[in-house]
């Protein structure tokens, strides 16, 4: 059977990722209310199509911190890849390179940041950083990244632990004994053990700073030589205290859900943020993205980029590179309908007028 959407690939996913990845992958936090959300809150959105304008092809290009993209469309950081496919990081470094849009490289990947940077020598790439309590570790991965050519610094600050993930505590989740988080060397690489619980969760609370603070985010602002980007913001008042410490974006995400159940859906929050500081700052969004109408949606909310994690790894694990390759080409061609039946031609053209929720038409 033909795989004609990211729905397809997930299902053929699941029948390849061995079952302790696998959950790694696709759960969320506690009952998986807000990852449910993600979804959800997208499927309340109605795109308000308006016709004999869309032209013979649209413009989806888009420039982020000097950089032009292909499409509004980009690669979330999502640990520990080669559990998928035993190329990974570099594999999904490549797909995004081959289509022109964003790659984010997670900081406990099992491909380093050198290994990526080789293998995708001239793309546009981010690097995701956990503070870890070794700062002087944690300098190392800023300076690498700046010197193997990453374009920005992606602070997640959502996870100074991590968040309750039954079916990790479940499986007494382990890195594979074959597999390395390729950034580091010693305790830091080989680390992600059970100790009879979830080991990702347990090798979190060993390594990273629990105390991370404002104060953390102004230092790396004035450290690094890259655009800072805060991700894990949901509530405008962060927002603000961030690009008034000056960070240059604003990643609105709920961690794919996976921190603290019962938060909004990343969707939700988007226009107060971009409402609060869009003039200010580069706004841009994960969670729940799995269809071209749900970058529509998020630009017409107000994102310059949409970006998206699970799905990558479906493709990754059904094809290497070119399935997430596949994943990229399925969002571009519904993106390209939806912009085409709302009547766009360039992503600029799409405006919040374009989108409205399911309670407008119940009101009617």
């Amino acid at each position: 059977m033909a795989l004609v959407s990211v729905r397809d690939f997930e299902k053929r996913a699941s029948e390849i990722i061995p079952l302790h990845a696998l959950d790694y992958y696709r759960s969320g936090a506690g009952d998986e209310l807000s990852l449910r959300l993600n979804r959800i809150c997208f499927d309340r959105l109605r795109i308000r199509p308006r016709v004999l304008n869309s032209g013979a092809s649209r413009d989806m290009t888009v420039r982020l911190f000097g950089d032009e993209y292909a499409m509004p469309i980009g690669i979330s950081p999502t640990a520990m890849q080669r559990m998928a496919h035993y190329e990974g990081e570099v594999a999904n470094a490549k797909a995004a390179a081959s289509r022109g849009v964003a790659f984010t490289l997670s900081t406990i990947a099992t491909s380093s940041i050198e290994q990526v940077a080789t293998g995708t020598p001239k793309s546009p790439k981010w690097f995701q950083l956990y503070i870890y309590k070794d700062r002087k570790l944690t300098e190392s991965l800023v300076r690498r990244a700046e010197t193997a050519g990453f374009k920005a610094i992606v602070l997640t600050v959502d996870a100074p632990m991590f968040g309750l993930r039954r079916p990790d505590m479940r499986n007494k989740f382990s890195l594979p004994p074959h597999l390395i988080l390729a950034n580091f060397e010693g305790r830091q690489a080989t680390g992600v053990q059970s100790q009879g619980g979830s080991g990702i969760n347990e090798y979190i609370r060993e390594q990273l700073d629990p105390t991370l603070c404002w104060d953390d985010v102004k230092w790396l602002v004035n450290f690094t030589k890259l655009p800072v980007i805060v991700k894990g913001i949901l509530t405008k008042e962060d927002a603000i205290i961030a690009v008034d410490l000056g960070v240059q974006g604003i990643w609105v995400s709920n961690h794919g859900a996976r921190q603290l159940d019962s938060v909004p859906a990343s969707i939700e929050v988007l226009p107060e943020i971009v409402a609060a500081v869009g003039r200010r700052s580069t706004v841009v969004i994960d969670g729940g993205v799995t269809e071209g109408t749900d970058v529509f949606k998020a630009i017409a909310l107000g994102a310059k980029m949409v970006f998206f994690g699970r799905p990558a790894i479906w493709g990754l694990a059904v094809d290497g590179q070119q399935g997430v390759e596949q994943i990229l080409d399925i969002l571009k061609k519904e993106l390209d309908l939806a912009m085409a039946f709302a009547g766009c031609q360039s992503v600029a053209d799409i405006t919040k007028s374009h989108v409205v929720h399911e309670s407008y038409y119940a009101k009617l």
